[in-house]
């Protein structure tokens, strides 16, 4: 073998990706070897060990956990939710379905718009409570108060110290008590005035199971119970279940109430409530005249074709028992209900027909469309009621007119009150 030959046999491959190994002839040239593997360190260099892979990692462990504690928050928000609807469910079950609660619910409403207004300092809702059903009953005031049913709260033990005097004569008592008998309640009992309608907020559901009823039979029952102990819901007998559900009927009276005493709620509501986004909702109302408008069936009809044949005090009656407080004369006149409050003692014999302030007839009706917003109606009824006093026709379009709410064919589906329009916005 040559030199040449030596040389080239002793010479290493070249490590390029476009360089092959040449080989002499007649061997064809083939692709390179891989590159050789790196030296295995010595063991007195540095080399970081590899640590082992464990499914008993304390990281994953951790997060597992957590999620198991998420959990386990996110279901015990849930059982409460579940709890309290639940309670709910069954109280609005009680009062569709048992007669003393029913019969309990009507004497309250009875008790509360029967007495507003009366009296010298006005009659309006006491409502007393301590501890939770405290603060129970300081909410239910500030509703009755921005519905425009007079209410204040009364603490038991400053109503001993002084507070009593709050109370007059016209006024309704509204005790909250879970148990039936609260010893602030039941120490202030003896020195609220048996006069005064007393109505009970309480978990009976019957009179004879309750301490506070048994020294004051008359009281009215409100029931507000729940379908099982708080500590068997939550392991606490913290008032969490109770206090939704007294809440709860107590909004119901509230709003029963107001309908009851005020032609129109959302009326007296937004003149009530002119602050913040509510407030800011209610003075910009989109919504339709016919909303605010009693409908007809909610109208009591007494017919008579004689309108001597009717007395002021037949509308009066008929116009307390009517839902609306609203009284249709058969087809020719409707009595609203701030005429009826003005109906005196004389007028309660006369016949109608003698009462023309009272009777406002259907040619004397403004009507308005269903559709037209309660803006835009209000701003027509101001133009009209200009347009009347700059011509003197005084009493042309008055705050006690009725407006008639007609759909696009013509028929009337509802009345109002001018005034109740106006305050609309």
């Amino acid at each position: 073998m040559g030199s040449r030959d030596k040389k080239m046999v002793e010479q290493r491959p070249v490590h390029n990706s476009e360089v092959y190994l040449l080989r002499p002839a007649p061997f064809p040239a083939i692709p390179p070897p891989s590159p050789p593997s790196p030296i295995t360190p010595a063991e007195s260099d540095f080399c970081a060990p590899i640590e082992p892979l464990s499914l008993d990692e304390p990281a994953i462990v951790a997060v597992c956990g957590e999620h198991r504690a998420l959990d386990e928050r996110l279901a015990s928000a849930v059982h409460v939710l579940n709890t309290e609807a639940t309670a709910l469910q069954c109280i609005t079950k009680l009062y569709s379905t048992d007669r003393t609660a029913r019969d309990g619910f009507n004497r309250a409403v009875e008790a509360i718009t029967r007495r507003q207004g009366e009296g010298g300092n006005n009659g309006k809702v006491v409502v007393i409570g301590v501890g939770k059903s405290g603060h129970i009953a300081k909410k239910l005031v500030a509703t009755f108060n921005s519905l425009a049913i007079q209410a204040v709260f009364l603490h038991p033990t400053e109503a001993l110290h002084g507070d009593l005097g709050q109370i007059n004569r016209a006024d309704t008592l509204l005790l909250i008590t879970f148990s039936g008998k609260t010893p602030e309640l039941l120490t202030l009992l003896p020195h609220l005035d048996r006069a005064l309608p007393l109505i009970l907020l309480t978990s009976h559901t019957r009179p004879d199971t309750c301490e506070l009823i048994r020294h004051r039979p008359d009281t009215i029952l409100l029931p507000a119970p729940i379908h099982e102990p708080e500590t068997t819901s939550f392991g606490v007998s913290a008032p969490t279940t109770s206090t939704t559900v007294a809440l709860t009927v107590g909004d119901a009276l509230a709003i029963v109430a107001s309908t009851e005493f005020h032609p129109s709620v959302a009326s007296v509501f937004a003149k009530n409530h002119p602050g913040g986004a509510i407030g800011a909702a209610l003075r910009y109302p989109r919504e339709e005249v016919r909303h605010l408008a009693v409908p007809l069936d909610g109208i009591a009809c007494l017919d008579d074709d004689d309108a001597d044949g009717v007395t002021g005090a037949d509308v009066l009656r008929v116009g307390y028992a009517s839902p609306s407080g609203w009284v249709r004369l058969g087809g020719w006149g409707v009595v609203s209900p701030s005429r009826i409050r003005r109906l005196s003692s004389t007028d309660l014999g006369r016949g109608i027909g003698e009462l023309e302030w009272a009777v406002t007839a259907r040619a004397d009706f403004v009507s308005i469309a269903a559709d037209t917003t309660v803006r835009e109606a209000a701003e027509w009824i101001r133009g009209i009621m200009g347009v009347a006093r700059r011509g003197g026709e005084d009493g042309a379009c008055r705050e006690d007119s009725i407006v008639a709410v007609v759909e696009k064919g013509g028929e009337c589906v509802g009345l109002l009150e001018v005034g109740t329009l106006l305050e609309g916005v």
